[in-house]
C-alpha cells in the first residue's frame, strides 16, 4: 500500500468517479455526500468535471488541505467528517483498496489536472 495515493476523478453520466487500474477500479463512484463534498472543493477548479488530481494519505503530508476524521461505520463503508467543508460523506468498500482499514484521519489535497501533453 502506498503511503500516499493519487486519483483523477471526473464527472460521467453527472457523477463524480474515477478510474484506477492499479487496485482494479472503474467509474468507481462517490455517493452519500461525498460527491457534494467534491462539488464544494472543486468549484474553483476551471473544468474539474473533466478531471482533477486528488492526493490522498492517512498521514499529513505537505500540500494536504482537507482533514476527512472517521464518524463511523454505514452500510459497509465509511463516513468522514471534514471541519473545513462542515460536512459529512461517505466512503463505499474501495477505500480498503487503499488502506488495511479504514484510517481514523484522511488528509486530502485537490488540484487542477495537468494539461494534455
Amino acid at each position: 500500500m502506498n503511503a500516499i495515493n493519487v486519483i483523477a476523478p471526473y464527472k460521467f453520466l453527472d457523477m463524480w468517479v474515477f478510474d484506477d487500474d492499479r487496485v482494479g477500479l472503474k467509474e468507481e463512484p462517490f455517493v452519500g455526500g461525498a460527491d457534494t463534498m467534491i462539488d464544494q472543493i472543486t468549484a474553483d477548479i476551471a473544468d474539474a468535471e473533466k478531471g482533477f488530481v486528488m492526493v490522498f494519505s492517512a498521514h499529513p503530508f505537505p500540500g494536504g488541505e482537507y482533514r476527512l476524521s472517521w464518524q463511523r461505520e454505514e452500510r459497509e463503508g465509511n463516513v468522514y467528517r471534514s471541519d473545513e467543508l462542515d460536512a459529512e460523506g461517505w466512503l463505499c468498500p474501495a477505500l480498503l483498496r487503499y488502506f488495511d482499514g479504514a484510517p481514523s484521519e484522511i488528509y486530502v489535497q485537490i488540484k487542477p489536472k495537468p494539461a494534455e501533453r
